[in-house]
C-alpha cells in the first residue's frame, strides 16, 4: 500500500510541471484585454475631447481580475504581472507599434483624438472604455 501512495504521488509530481499555469503575458485574453485598457488611457490622457467611462473602466479591470483567478492565478500572481516594470515596458513598447501602426503622431493630440473617435464608433474594446467630451 505504501508503495501505491508513493507511486501515485510521484506521478503526480511529474505531472505537475505540465499542468503549470502560463505567465499572464501568455495568456491572451488577460494579456490583450489589459493591452486595450492601456491604449484607451493614453489615448484619453492625450486627447482633450475626450475622457475615460471610469465606472466602465474601473468593472472592466474587476472583471479582468476575476477572470484571471477563474483561471486559478492568485491575487499576488496578478498584482506582479499588473505591477511589473518588465511587463509595464513590454506593453508600452507594444503600444507604440500600435500607434504608429494606426497613423497616431505621439505629437499631436488630435492625432489621439481621431484614433479614440474611430474606437468608439466602431464600439470596439478600446472604443467602449473612451467618451467623446
Amino acid at each position: 500500500m505504501r508503495y501505491l501512495i508513493a507511486a501515485l504521488l510521484g506521478a503526480s509530481l511529474l505531472t505537475t510541471p505540465a499542468m503549470a499555469k502560463p505567465p499572464l503575458r501568455e495568456v491572451s485574453a488577460i494579456d490583450d484585454a489589459l493591452f486595450d485598457l492601456g491604449i484607451a488611457d493614453i489615448v484619453r490622457k492625450n486627447c482633450p475631447t475626450i475622457s475615460a467611462r471610469m465606472f466602465k473602466a474601473i468593472g472592466y479591470v474587476r472583471n479582468l481580475e476575476k477572470k484571471a483567478r477563474g483561471m486559478g492565478y492568485s491575487q499576488t500572481e496578478i498584482d506582479a504581472y499588473t505591477d511589473s516594470d518588465a511587463e509595464k515596458n513590454r506593453l508600452r513598447a507594444k503600444a507604440a507599434t500600435f500607434f504608429r501602426a494606426r497613423g497616431v503622431d505621439t505629437s499631436d493630440p488630435q492625432s489621439y483624438c481621431a484614433l479614440g473617435l474611430e474606437e468608439i464608433q466602431k464600439a470596439s474594446r478600446i472604443g467602449s472604455l473612451l467618451r467623446a467630451k
